[in-house]
């Protein structure tokens, strides 16, 4: 994402208030520069992006580095609790963060429709520079494209981020050994619903929020009061029960569920009987998965509930032995039932 230095700048400051995006300004030349330099490098400021390179160096960090890369294709584009930025910059912090490193850089890479208004992606650009800010994370590189119009449903966004592992800390979805337990940090399915019902245009008495957040301060927390923690995992697509079967499958184990142990909102409860969604299938964007042996269990929550951001976590069931690999549940009614991996798409463009 190279800057232009101030000799060869326009004269002339892009329309941001009224102006849109056209196939000039991803063509490389002068107008895609004040693109980036009017709109982008504001937002995402910093030492290395300055150098105006097409790279960002940095020198490597002790232990092992960590690499995650997502893209983001979310309709709408804003919804509550956040927007398509904001959501690229926590989504690949989290990925990043779920092995036990500390996030240490992004890039950026935009898709950009012609025709997008500037002021929607000045506004987009910004919230993701202070979410990234937020995290103790700086975007440093990064490139953008402009499409005509029809071939990108307004803006796509795809970041990768790095971090570093300390030495010795092991954290995998292959790691979850019969007798663990699993905890979750809070309330299942917000982003998920939010995003249904601020796209059909549902009103409940109270807004669904979304969760969407970085989780890199928390883990940190979580790793300091329990290095012993054998899987963290953030359940976005797919959710909570796409989440727990790919462990299982991983590390080869079953696992049983306290459905009344699990938190939902009851605004979500009520949402997913309305639109016909199992909570459990639905996205989150701010919660994470824990699962630590039973003897670190209480130590583990205490931490989680010590932070903002899991206040709200409940130990919810067991790593159990099960050729079989099933996630089985203990029903509210006394039941039993088999928390099965989604089939088909429950709801579309959630991140």
């Amino acid at each position: 994402m190279n800057v232009v230095p101030p000799s060869r700048r326009h004269a002339r400051k892009l329309d941001v208030v009224g102006g849109r995006v056209d196939l000039t300004h991803g063509a490389g030349g002068r107008a895609m520069q004040q693109l980036i330099e009017e709109v982008f490098r504001p937002a995402f400021d910093n030492p290395m992006l300055a150098r105006c390179d097409d790279q960002a160096a940095f020198d490597v960090t002790a232990g092992r580095m960590v690499m995650s890369t997502d893209s983001f294709v979310v309709s709408p584009l804003f919804f509550p609790g956040g927007d398509i930025g904001s959501l690229a910059v926590h989504g690949t912090v989290n990925d990043v963060a779920m092995s036990g490193a500390r996030a240490l850089y992004l890039s950026a890479g935009f898709v950009i429709e012609e025709g997008f208004p500037l002021a929607d992606l000045r506004r987009i650009a910004k919230s993701m520079g202070e979410a990234a800010r937020a995290a103790g994370v700086a975007v440093v590189t990064g490139d953008t494209k402009v499409v005509e119009r029809g071939k990108a449903d307004g803006l796509f966004i795809n970041t990768t981020g790095i971090g570093a592992v300390p030495a010795g800390l092991e954290i995998s979805g292959d790691r979850a050994r019969p007798g663990d337990a699993i905890l979750v940090s809070g309330y299942m399915g917000d982003h998920g619903v939010a995003i249904m019902a601020y796209r059909s245009g549902l009103e409940f008495e109270t807004t669904i929020a979304s969760d969407s957040a970085a989780l890199n301060g928390l883990v940190a927390d979580a790793v300091a009061a329990v290095p012993a923690i054998r899987v963290l995992r953030d359940p976005t697509r797919g959710g909570l029960a796409a989440t727990l079967n790919e462990i299982c499958h991983q590390s080869g184990v079953g696992m049983r569920l306290d459905e009344a142990a699990i938190p939902i909102r009851p605004e979500v409860l009520g949402a997913c009987e309305l639109l016909g969604l199992d909570p459990l299938n639905v996205a989150n964007e701010g919660k994470l998965v824990a699962i630590a042996p039973a003897a670190d269990a209480a130590r583990l929550l205490t931490a989680l509930r010590a932070h903002p951001l899991g206040r709200d976590a409940m130990v919810i069931g067991e790593v159990i032995s099960d050729p079989a690999r099933f996630v089985r549940m203990a029903t509210r009614i006394g039941g039993e039932r088999i928390v099965d991996w989604l089939a088909g798409e429950q709801l579309p463009r959630i991140c």
